[in-house]
């Protein structure tokens, strides 16, 4: 909780000190969050989330999958999504690089007031941070969709399934975190909602899904995938040595 409550007192200077995206910045990685902010989630479960992005972020673990890139920075931006055509950009473009960027983007996160959101369009959210990375000022050498939900795709405009397919043929990679909220199997024996996003959502070279247990799972979910997007590597991939691993 203190680390919160520095973080929360930074100064201006400190936000107005970050690195933000500018055009023709190579990166090595553009990355969107895109969060779930639907009418499903509370306040204080979503509160959870943005305090296990500001975490992750920050985390000494992500910091070196930064630096292990040959640029040695990555762009980033967050998203909430939930109601039709209602994903909204709430964190735009900003370079990561190092502990205090990673701190001003953690704080921005954080000092974000909650955007209105209703159902489950997971679909217009992904397309929506494909638009964004479609413009995104900087040049990446990879482009990452990062959607986490607790529900399948049910009211978008555009299915998931056609969205990611979409997002797909610009060459991004879709990977997902499932929050699971019940004990609930598919025919693979494994939870309901990630058989889900792996049939509807993911898409791209290496895509994966991670599972949260629960809300106070997410941090620590969040927290392994990012390590394994911004090095560009799969829940499987021994290439990670056992001490990396979150």
């Amino acid at each position: 909780m203190r680390w919160f409550a520095k973080l929360a007192a930074a100064s201006c200077a400190t936000l107005l000190a970050a690195s933000s995206a500018s055009a023709q910045t190579p990166v090595d990685t553009a990355l969107v969050l895109a969060v779930d902010a639907s009418g499903s989630i509370d306040d204080a479960e979503f509160r959870l989330q943005k305090e296990g992005i500001a975490l992750a972020v920050t985390d000494e673990r992500v910091l070196a999958a930064i630096q292990s890139g040959p640029l040695q920075r990555i762009a980033i931006a967050y998203v909430e999504w939930g109601g039709p055509g209602s994903a909204r950009t709430v964190v735009d473009w900003a370079i990561v690089e190092d502990a205090d960027s990673a701190q001003a983007f953690a704080q921005s996160v954080l000092a974000a007031p909650r955007s209105a959101q209703t159902y489950n369009a997971i679909g217009d959210a992904i397309a929506h941070a494909t638009a964004m990375l479609r413009d995104c000022p900087c040049e990446p050498g990879r482009a990452v969709i990062d959607v986490s939900g607790d529900n399948p795709d049910n009211r978008s405009h555009v299915p998931a399934i056609v969205s990611r397919e979409a997002a797909a043929a610009e060459g991004i990679t879709i990977n997902a975190l499932a929050i699971l909220q019940s004990d609930a199997l598919g025919p693979s024996g494994r939870p309901l909602l990630v058989e889900n996003y792996e049939s509807e959502v993911i898409a791209g070279p290496g895509a994966f899904v991670l599972a949260a247990q629960d809300r106070g799972d997410f941090a620590r979910a969040l927290l392994q995938k990012m390590v394994l997007e911004i090095a560009n590597r799969t829940p499987g991939d021994r290439r990670l040595a056992s001490g990396s691993r979150p």
